[in-house]
This record gives structure tokens, sequence and C-alpha cells, in this order.
């Protein structure tokens, strides 16, 4: 026999072997059936925790969680490694140490926290300044919906207070409207890489009167799975109040987040607002706040002139004097709006006035509760919508509030808190939130809970709707104060559409 023959032969093997793989495979229904894209679990997730505080006082716990779904399984692995800390701009050699057995150090270093299984949280705790930025990852059944929270308080020094961020995705763009440079301020910005290249970033700063001048943020060099702290200070001479600071990565992905820290109202960490939008929802401004500043900034080239609106139990309203708000182009506006809220909690809600168009804006609250020496200071950025699914994790049995609030069409919800650290029994609760309306929720608590638990927020009906939680701590553990801090909760992105696909034979024929 030939040997082209015997080529043809088993080019026909191969073929028929590829060929009813494929029919195998091919599922009975979905995608590849229908013609029609689908909606799938994520199969890897990725979440970066910043370095919680620089005080020798703090107290830091961390908390993990994956809900369940419906096809629940345990083939996966979700853990939270440390970071390597640099300073900026400076090359960090620790990534490149390599053990006596030549494989780089780092590498099978144990997990500061995993997730186990679906529905069940984790928590770790860690004291002082030693505490680390983390580096997280998600695989397979625990990746959908994986979230992740630190909360550190400490009662002494610039910034005392509650702090609390979500751990969250890299990405390569953010908007941090409500930063600050003031003498009684210090601002730092948190960059953190997960990824074994370098990232760049350039940092712009943008005030009242538009873009400062800068060369210190262009270019700064974060190192392979490392974290790098930036005081924003230190990149402008002149001192600003109020700041709107714009973060880009020119090569590699980092998640950012800035830890304000004052001298007198304590201090919080400002993460990302939503990505420029015409209209904006800032959800969750508690009921007893007694200062609120809204800061607002237009990035595009265009004007924009917005609605101010402020939505609560009963309905929205405009504050008195700060009805509309005027943003030009590149310029950062604060307006003080005092204690807006009155004794009721509420979110404001911008949205463009009839002759401005639909030109993009960033904005972000600085919320204060208590007077004198007794302040306590947090952020709310604008939100994202909660979609169809949004987790948060460390809630405590006391302590804890939810915000709902549905800006455009009525809306109805489903709210599950989870089992918690230590035991106890999830439990559900559905609410309807009026239009226009902000709903503060009564938290369900899970059966006998022990330890902390996590919260996840499904959109069952209606427009879409915005949602946040705030922590708060009183009595002796805070030295007094009413500290409390404020996270969004925004889709988890736990699914992913996948396009519709079919087996083509042809492509074996070229």
């Amino acid at each position: 026999m030939k040997r082209t023959t015997l080529s043809l032969i088993a080019a026909g093997a191969a073929l028929a072997a590829v060929t009813s793989v494929a029919a195998v495979a091919a599922p009975e229904e979905g995608p590849a059936a229908t013609g029609k894209a689908a909606q799938q679990p994520v199969e890897r997730t990725s979440l970066l925790c910043p370095a919680p505080s620089s005080s020798e006082l703090a107290e830091t716990t961390y908390t993990a969680y994956t809900p369940k779904t419906e096809v629940s399984s345990d083939s996966g692995t979700a853990a939270l490694v440390p970071a390597a800390r640099s300073l900026a701009g400076k090359d960090d050699k620790k990534g490149d140490e390599k053990d006596d057995k030549g494989d780089k150090k780092g590498e099978e270093e144990k997990p500061f926290l995993a997730v186990k299984k679906q529905g069940a949280p984790v928590t770790a705790e860690e004291n002082g300044s030693g505490a680390p930025a983390l580096i997280g990852l998600a695989e397979g059944s625990l990746a959908p919906g994986w979230s992740a929270q630190q909360t550190t308080h400490f009662t002494a020094g610039a910034g005392r207070g509650l702090h609390g961020a979500a751990c969250s995705a890299p990405d390569t763009d953010f908007w941090f409207p409500g930063a600050s440079t003031a003498e009684d301020r210090s601002d730092y910005l948190h960059l953190t890489n997960p990824d074994d290249a370098a990232a760049v970033v350039d940092i712009e700063l943008y005030g009242k009167d538009g873009a400062l001048d800068s060369e210190v943020g262009e270019g700064i060099q974060v190192p392979p799975r490392s974290s790098v702290p930036v005081l924003l200070s230190t990149l402008t001479g002149k001192p600003q109040t109020n700041l709107t600071v714009h973060v880009t990565a020119r090569s590699g992905r980092v998640a950012a987040a800035v830890q304000a820290l004052d001298q007198k109202v304590g201090g919080d960490w400002l993460t990302p607002s939503a990505e420029p939008s015409a209209s904006v929802v800032l959800p969750g401004i508690p009921k007893d706040a007694t200062a609120v500043r809204l800061v607002a900034f237009a990035p595009g080239s265009a004007d924009a002139d917005l609605k101010v609106s402020l939505a609560g139990p009963n309905g929205s309203l405009s504050p008195a004097g700060n009805e509309t708000l005027h943003l030009k182009s590149g310029m950062t506006t604060a307006v003080d709006l005092a204690d807006v809220t009155r004794g009721e909690p509420g979110s404001l809600v911008l949205t463009p006035t009839g002759d401005s168009g639909d030109t993009p804006v960033v904005a972000a609250v600085r919320v204060i509760r208590g007077k004198g020496a007794d302040q306590e200071s947090a952020f709310i950025p604008a939100a994202r919508p909660v979609g169809d699914r949004a987790t948060v994790t460390g809630n405590g049995a006391k302590g804890t509030y939810l915000s709902l609030t549905a800006p455009g069409k009525a809306a109805k919800v489903r709210v599950t808190a989870s089992a918690g650290t230590g035991g106890g029994t999830a439990a559900t609760k559905t609410y309807s939130v009026g239009a226009g309306r902000t709903l503060a929720a009564d938290v369900p608590l899970p059966d006998s809970l022990k330890g902390t638990y996590a919260l996840t927020v499904e959109t069952v009906s209606g427009g879409p709707v915005h949602a946040s939680r705030t922590l708060t701590l009183s009595g002796a553990a805070a030295d007094g104060i009413s500290m409390f801090t404020v996270q969004n909760l925004t889709d988890d992105r736990g699914t992913v559409t996948v396009p519709a696909a079919r087996p083509e034979m042809g492509v074996l024929l070229d």
C-alpha cells in the first residue's frame, strides 16, 4: 500500500474521530442547539484587596463567600494570598527571589483565606500595620459570585474610624471624585497588580480650575503581584480640597482604591465611581448624616447640567437651593448639602436637565455623622445597578443596614442572608421598592447565627435597583464614636454570555 493511501486513510479516521467527539459533546439544548446565545456561569474570577492600614492599632477582619447556584458543586477553588509590598515607582526584587529548588518564592504559599464550598462564608483576622494586600483567584464552581471584604477599625490617629472596602476585580480605567490633598487630609491611592508582569499606570488630577500639572504621576511602575501606595499630595504642589483622580493603566491591569485619612473627621476607603454616565445614583446616605458633600466631574469635552434629587422613603424631592448642578468640562465641582436627609435615609440621583443632553459624569459623596470631636466620615461613589445578583460580606448581627433605591421604575428584589462563618441557617426575604424611592430594608438574619454572614441581593422584576450596605460600630470598641463605613453592591457578573456555536467540519478539510 502506498504512503499516500495510508495518509488518506489516517486523515479519514481522524475526521471520523473528531466528528464523533463533536456529536457526543454537542449539548441537546443550549446555544449550539437553539442557535441563540446563553448565559453560563463564569469559570474564573479575580479579586484584589488593598493593604488595609499603616496603623499599629488597626484590627482588620477579612471575609469571603461564594453564593449557592442552581448547579452546586465543590470542585472549584477560591483563595486570597498576600501580595508583595512596594514603594511607588520602585522595582520590587522580592518577586524574583528563588528558593533552593529554583522555584519562585510564594508560588506554593499557603492561602491567607480560602472558600471551600458554596454558601459557606469564611473569615480571617490580622492586627497591626502588617496586614497585607491580597491577590485572589477563584475557579470552577466557586468562581460565580465570589466576593470578599476587608473591614478595619482603629481608634486613634489620622483617619481613625471604621474603614471598609469590597475587594475588586482588576481593570484599566478608574475615576475617583472626592479625593483631596488638603492639609488635614492624607489620601493614598493603592494600586495592586495581580499579574506576573509589571503594570504601568498614569495618574491625572483635576481640581476646581481643571487639570493639575504633574509629571510625577506619569509612568508609575507597579511590580508583578505587588501593591503600591501613592500619596496624592506628592503629585502636586498646591493643596486642593476637592479633587477628581483619573487612573489609567498604560500596560497591564490593576485594582485601585483611595484611602482617605482625615485629622478631624476620621476616614474611609473611596472606591471608584461607576463608569461615566449621563445619570448616576449614589445610594444609602444614612438618616443621621450631619453633613453631605457632593463632588462631581464631567470628563468629556462638554459641560453638564444636572437635576439633583433625593430619593427618600416617600418619594423624590430636590434639595432646597441645590435643585440643579452645572459641571464645567474637566473641572471638579463640589457642593455642600448639609444634613440633606433630615432624619430619613435617602439616595442622591443626578439626571440630565432638558437642555444638557447626555453628557457623561462621575460623582461621589462624602458623608459625615456625629458632631465635634466625635465626627466620622465615609464615602459613597456613584453605583452601578445590582443587576441579576450582587453580594456583600462581613455583616454582623447588629449594626448592618441595607439601602435599596429604584430611581426609575418600581422593582422587586430578593435578599438572602447566608449562614454565618461559625454556623447558622440561611434566610431569605423579598422586598418591593417604589419608583423614585429608597427603602431602608430590614435585613433578614440567619437562624442560629454565629459569626458574620453574607448578603446577596437579586433583582426579581421591575426597573434597575441600586444598593449599598452600611456597617456601624459604636460603644467601647469604637471609643464612643459612631463609626461607620458604606459599600455599594453591584452586579457580580457571575455569568457570561456564550454565543451560539455549531460544529464546522469544513475547517478540517482545508
